[in-house]
């Protein structure tokens, strides 16, 4: 008998081994590091649940921005948030900062992270990132929503654009502090924007790499229209009623959307109204649900 037992627990451990193969990656069989053509990728996961949220910061801030979110939605969903490479604490060893690159680390993350039924959020520049990384993933996503983006979309920019806009880089390249400043005192913050998160934004933008910064808006060329048009699915905003939304391009280019508007902030609603924004972001993410059937 005694010789039974030893063999039985051989024989279940075997057995152990061979379920462990079958299995599908969970969360806490995630990998610890997640990186993209070399560039690492610092992210966050927090919760469980059948449908994930993935969420991508704007231009020159981080994953924390998130933090009230990740708080909110975690008990439902499993939640993803994420460092784009030269932002936060990702990798920086990379040259090209086109939205179809950052695109492609979107969907590194989710590969890697082996996630499904994603909803991906982006934020600021990110709309046009979550945008593409979703034409590349089909399988994996359910929907995007943008947040304050998408707000002149339709639009195309006359003869003088491209000259004009060459002449901001060149400012910003030339003395980054005062013409972001600028820019951000007249069109990203609002008058109730609290003075603390004016100071936390423009510490986190001003001790980033500026020239990664200036290099990431430079790359101006992403065809939004057509790539929204190649989607084929509807674009769900949370956008800021301080400045209007353009609607008439989304129905001008024949390309659904659903818009929620907060009323009175600057461009992060998602730190300067964190309840009203949870509130309007549940709103369009229970929409692209319903949507799946």
């Amino acid at each position: 008998m005694k010789r039974i037992i030893p063999l039985l627990c051989l024989l279940a451990l075997v057995a152990a081994c061979i379920q462990s193969t079958d299995k599908t990656p969970s969360q806490n069989e995630a990998p610890k590091n997640i990186s993209n053509k070399g560039v690492d990728i610092s992210f966050d996961q927090q919760g469980n649940g059948d449908t994930t949220l993935l969420f991508v910061h704007g231009w020159a801030i981080n994953k924390s921005y998130w933090q009230d979110q990740v708080a909110y939605f975690r008990n439902r969903y499993r939640v993803v948030t994420i460092d784009l490479p030269g932002f936060g604490q990702s990798g920086k060893n990379r040259k090209d900062w086109s939205v179809a690159e950052f695109g492609t680390d979107v969907d590194s993350v989710m590969s890697q992270l082996n996630l499904k039924n994603v909803v991906l959020i982006g934020h600021s520049m990110s709309g046009d990132v979550v945008l593409e990384a979703a034409i590349h993933a089909p399988g994996k996503v359910l929907g995007i929503i943008g947040i304050d983006n998408f707000k002149n979309f339709g639009e195309r920019p006359d003869s003088n654009f491209s000259k004009n806009y060459a002449k901001i880089i060149d400012s910003m390249r030339k003395n980054y502090t005062a013409v972001v400043t600028e820019y951000f005192s007249q069109q990203l913050f609002y008058k109730t924007t609290d003075s603390a998160i004016r100071k936390r934004i423009l510490n986190d933008v001003f001790h980033g790499d500026s020239t990664i910064a200036v290099d990431v808006m430079a790359e101006n060329n992403y065809d939004e229209i057509g790539k929204a048009k190649e989607y084929r699915k509807p674009i769900y905003l949370v956008n800021s009623d301080v400045t209007p939304t353009d609607t008439l391009g989304f129905k001008r280019e024949g390309v659904p959307y659903s818009i929620e508007l907060i009323h009175a902030t600057g461009h992060y609603p998602m730190v300067e109204k964190p309840q009203e924004f949870n509130r309007l972001l549940e709103i369009q993410i229970r929409k692209i649900l319903d949507a799946r059937g």
